[in-house]
């Protein structure tokens, strides 16, 4: 079970109820996957609403690793997520507000 206090969420994911997180590694993971110079290109990336099906998979598989799931970007990207590619997005959606906050 998530604990929103630690910036968990918990999401549908291959069938299984699953936490998510992106602790500090996960968003150095994150950094450098999509070659964000610090914290703060990271969160102007996402906030321009321009990202790909490949940001998707790096933002979920990160924060499936972050929580302590041992999966590749590679398996995760052969499993179902509820509600497809919108679901997916909106998965994302609350994992980075639950690591960074609300916009301002």
């Amino acid at each position: 079970m998530a604990n929103p206090q630690r910036g968990e969420i918990d999401a549908e994911i291959g069938g299984e109820t699953k936490t998510l997180c992106l602790t500090l590694g996960a968003l150095a993971e994150l950094e450098a996957r999509l070659q964000a110079s610090d914290l703060n290109g990271l969160v102007e990336r996402f906030a321009q609403g321009r990202v790909s099906a490949r940001d998707l998979t790096a933002i979920l598989g990160a924060g499936l690793r972050g929580a302590g799931h041992p999966i590749t970007d590679d398996d995760l990207a052969r499993l179902s997520i509820e509600g497809g590619l919108k679901g997916a997005a909106q998965i994302c959606v609350r994992l980075l507000h639950a690591t960074f906050g609300e916009a301002q």
